[in-house]
């Protein structure tokens, strides 16, 4: 069972964040060219909230606000669930399934060192998956 620092080492950690001050509509270009559905609000180095496509939708579009000028800060979600490097790609997967999540940024002692989504995890779990069949399979045939 991998933990979050060796499905980062494999993935590479590069974090993609914005500051607070950021327009949602420059977030968005940057959210856009990276193909990605969340960024990382960071200020001071530390990490401050995350805009997520969802946040977007319901504290902008549905509230008729403008993505021009309307800056990060307003519409983020302050209060960020993260991982710790020493967690399971299990507890991962339960800690965003009840918190309701799709993204998890991981912080060593308050740094951030990488993000993870949900697809992250569903793959990699079913690759662990795929390599145990393959072990029966052999463990059946030999």
């Amino acid at each position: 069972m991998k933990t979050v620092r060796q499905l980062l080492d494999d993935k590479g950690s590069h974090v993609v964040s914005v500051s607070p001050d950021t327009t949602v509509f420059q977030a968005l270009e940057v959210m856009a060219d990276k193909g990605i559905g969340a960024v990382l609000v960071v200020e001071d180095g530390k990490v401050s909230g995350i805009m997520s496509e969802r946040d977007y939708a319901r504290k902008v579009i549905l509230l008729g606000k403008s993505s021009y000028d309307t800056p990060v800060r307003e519409i983020m979600t302050g209060r960020v669930v993260y991982a710790r490097p020493d967690h399971t790609v299990p507890e991962c997967m339960a800690l965003m399934t009840d918190k309701r999540i799709r993204h998890l940024p991981v912080l060593e002692q308050g740094r951030l060192i990488g993000v993870l989504s949900i697809g992250d995890l569903v793959k990699e779990t079913i690759s662990e998956q795929e390599f145990i069949i393959r072990q029966l399979e052999n463990y059946i045939h030999s």
